[in-house]
């Protein structure tokens, strides 16, 4: 699948502000689904839910799939015109600053106000420096994280495709290969290994926003939107799939016609964002809705819980949630505007001049090779 002949859709056609808003109507989506249900359902996180919402917080889990599949879009706008190098930077950059503070901030919460329900360590926190703790033989300092080292796995193959020249030339022919892996693989296989390298169990999420981008760049042929269905029917699959775990963890019933509706949805929701060039909102405070949601996302899970805990009995359970979503969404605004946007940019500041270091350096010992092959 090559880029489109078209020089006007060459280029991206400028911030696609909805997707902003459609950041935080999935983490609040989740927020929803952890505060809601899960807390108290089975895992004893939490008493405080909201009985009277369960039939439609038990399905907010389905936000992180919008997350993938907004995230296979803007991934594949951030790799417009960059070269890998740039790509990891620009990655590294936006994820790292603040999921060590979130990851630390987090910490010192269980630390503080944790006990009995949550405790974290030293090492805990050593090995979740490296966001992959549980390959360090470490628990997740948050719940939340296993979706973040999806996405990091998502940015490296992206990352490698674009060394090797070929994300672009054969977008399509990848997109086939990931999926008929994937269906293979949740279908018959079963392999674990194949599964955490591969994603296999929510590819189709991130492929149906690399398809969504591909559109948005003016290509509406008809092999784009016959993978763009298939890759809808198997991210249908991937969800039902991973539904039965979910019915059988929590003793719930979840319908399959609903979770089926809220897939195809959601695509939808991301493609009809696309089409929305501007919004009648300020662009700075679009601009703030859409940079909270990460740190939100990265917080509000344990914090929200021992929040909870700490205040049960103070309040009725509608009114505790509501203060500590509040409370969670103040304090992610706060770190996105004075933590983590300066330190992104000196993440970003710093790794280019690596790079540039390290190229130089190559460069001078390539041409010293070839001098030395020529004498």
């Amino acid at each position: 699948m090559s880029p489109p002949l078209n020089p006007a859709h060459d280029a991206p056609q400028g911030r696609v502000e909805v997707l902003d808003l459609l950041r935080l109507f999935a983490v609040l989506a989740v927020l929803l689904f952890h505060y809601g249900f899960r807390g108290a359902a089975a895992d004893g996180f939490t008493t405080v839910s909201l009985p009277d919402l369960t039939a439609i917080a038990k399905y907010g889990y389905l936000g992180v799939q919008l997350f993938f599949i907004i995230s296979g879009f803007v991934i594949a706008y951030s790799a417009e015109g960059r070269t890998a190098t740039g790509f990891a930077i620009a990655r590294i950059s936006r994820i790292y600053p603040g999921f060590v503070f979130c990851m630390t901030a987090t910490f010192i919460a269980t630390l503080a106000i944790g006990a009995p329900r949550f405790e974290a360590t030293a090492l805990q926190w050593f090995a979740n420096l490296f966001i992959v703790a549980p390959g360090l033989k470490q628990p997740f300092m948050d719940g939340a994280y296993w979706s973040i080292v999806y996405e990091i796995t998502f940015y490296a193959w992206v990352c490698a495709l674009i060394a090797a020249g070929l994300f672009w030339r054969e977008l399509g022919f990848i997109v086939v290969i990931w999926l008929a892996i994937s269906i293979f693989n949740e279908s018959l296989l079963g392999s674990v290994p194949l599964r955490r390298l591969l994603i296999t169990d929510q590819s189709a999420f991130f492929a149906a926003g690399l398809l969504l981008y591909e559109i948005y760049r003016g290509r509406w042929d008809r092999s784009v939107l016959l993978l763009l269905a298939l890759a809808t029917i198997t991210a249908v699959n991937e969800a039902l799939a991973g539904a039965a775990w979910l019915r059988g963890h929590y003793h719930v019933a979840l319908d399959n016609g609903v979770i089926a509706g809220l897939c195809v949805a959601a695509i939808a929701l991301v493609w009809l964002s696309t089409r929305v060039r501007r919004l009648p909102l300020p662009s700075r405070l679009i601009l703030a809705i859409g940079g909270l949601t990460y740190p939100m996302y990265l917080l509000h899970q344990h914090i929200g819980y021992m929040l909870l805990n700490r205040f049960e009995g103070t309040a009725t359970a509608a009114e505790l949630i509501v203060a500590t979503t509040l409370a969670v969404m103040a304090a992610s605004w706060l770190i996105w505007r004075y933590i983590e946007r300066p330190a992104q940019k000196w993440m970003k500041r710093n790794l280019n001049s690596c790079a540039e270091q390290l190229g130089g350096w190559a460069s001078l010992i390539r041409a010293r090779l070839v001098r030395s092959a020529a004498k």
